[in-house]
């Protein structure tokens, strides 16, 4: 018998019990149809994840104080003496391999000013600091080197903290405070939106570091210094020159340990999509145990099929068909019934995430290859859960399956 004629045959007996044939396969049908939703979230949540650490900046490296060991015990990054100014400027006169760099210190404060206040993340930075981290500017311009050497009082306000304070007009040229400062807005950021831990990058409030050293905390310490490479290709070379000229500034010699650490983008991307995708997977097979109860179905519904067409089996058999015609027969009644359900879940999966994803605000990509996994899965389904009944029926006695009823 032919494979067409297989599926025509077991086509035809699926339609004599449609009913039974539907309530069977929504165990496929639901199974294929989470699994797809799980993973078109997770895929989604992945690449939400790469797009907020692309909008932290191109080609960048986060240069922290190291940990401190209290009793044994490391007490994380920072702890260690903190970075300063003289770290910053033999970086800056010394590397040869980076673009732009760039000091983050610390700058707390209540903001102050327009309809009220607001209390946002204030850092004094370097000039070089929005071409770091890809900032463009919605109005006004970022402060400039002059500015920094003159720790003049200005200030860049990121969207939110605009759209809280200067809800109806163009803030720049308004006096605020930040903390005890007054100081003038310069420039307004363009909106980024969240950032890869969930925060909102844009409730932030630049001020020119030395400015933020000398006029608010009144600490030579610096918190981070960003420093970002050409191209990724040059990162490496770039570490490497950071780590040889900071430890020779910290006269740190032979196997002394690193006084501090280097992170970059692909770093934290890579922890962050390895968070997603082992979530996702958990959640991917949880729903494939749908598939499995399913299966469990099939192999109930082709036993049933089994016993109520006993007399027909054997009148096939009777008739000159083979054992392996009848279980190619049987087999492709439970392949084909597994694979409509596959077809139907891939499709109630794609509908569910685009639903989801719209409704909810949930990102969500749907992998064209994660689909054709899903159907053949359910098609393999079918074959394992319906070989044993399609050997039972092959192995019928004919003429005891022509008493049989």
């Amino acid at each position: 018998m032919g494979i067409v004629k297989l599926i025509l045959t077991a086509l035809q007996s699926i339609r004599l019990n449609w009913l039974r044939a539907l309530l069977t396969l929504l165990g496929i049908v639901i199974g294929v149809g989470s699994v797809i939703v799980m993973t078109a979230l997770g895929r989604g949540a992945q690449q939400e994840v790469q797009k907020s650490v692309s909008a932290m900046g191109d080609n960048m490296i986060m240069v922290n104080s190291g940990a401190r060991n209290f009793g044994g015990v490391n007490m994380g990054a920072g702890t260690s003496k903190p970075l300063d100014a003289e770290d910053y400027n033999f970086l800056r006169d010394n590397l040869k391999n980076m673009l732009y760099i760039a000091p983050v210190v610390r700058a707390p404060g209540q903001i102050v000013g327009g309809v009220g206040n607001w209390f946002s993340q204030s850092q004094g930075v370097g000039e070089q600091f929005a071409e770091i981290r890809s900032w463009t500017m919605a109005s006004g311009a970022f402060f400039s080197s002059r500015e920094v050497a003159a720790r003049s009082p200005v200030v860049v306000l990121g969207a939110t903290v605009a759209q809280q304070l200067f809800p109806d007009r163009d803030p720049i040229g308004e006096k605020i405070r930040v903390g005890r400062l007054s100081c003038t807005v310069v420039g307004v950021l363009e909106a980024k939106g969240s950032s890869p831990f969930g925060g909102d990058q844009d409730d932030v409030v630049y001020v020119p570091w030395t400015t933020a050293q000398a006029r608010m905390t009144g600490n030579r310490d610096i918190m981070q210094i960003l420093v970002s490479s050409p191209d990724e290709a040059s990162m490496p070379d770039l570490q490497e020159e950071i780590t040889t000229l900071l430890r020779r500034l910290h006269r740190l010699e032979g196997n002394a340990p690193d006084d501090f650490q280097m992170r970059t983008q692909t770093e934290i991307m890579n922890m962050r999509t390895e968070m997603t995708r082992t979530f996702t997977t958990l959640l991917a097979s949880v729903a494939a145990i749908s598939l499995l109860v399913g299966g469990i179905g099939i192999m109930n519904m082709m036993l049933v099929a089994v016993t109520e067409r006993t007399r027909e089996i054997g009148l096939r058999i009777a008739l000159g068909a083979r054992p392996k015609d009848i279980r190619a027969q049987f087999l492709a009644e439970s392949v084909v019934i597994c694979t409509i359900g596959g077809l139907l879940g891939t499709a109630m999966g794609i509908g569910l995430s685009m639903g989801i994803s719209k409704l909810m605000g949930f990102p969500s990509s749907v992998d064209t290859n994660m689909m054709l996994i899903a159907v053949a899965f359910a098609a393999f389904v079918g074959v394992f859960f319906g070989l044993y009944p399609a050997v039972r029926a092959s192995k019928l006695d004919p003429i005891e399956a022509l008493r049989y009823g």
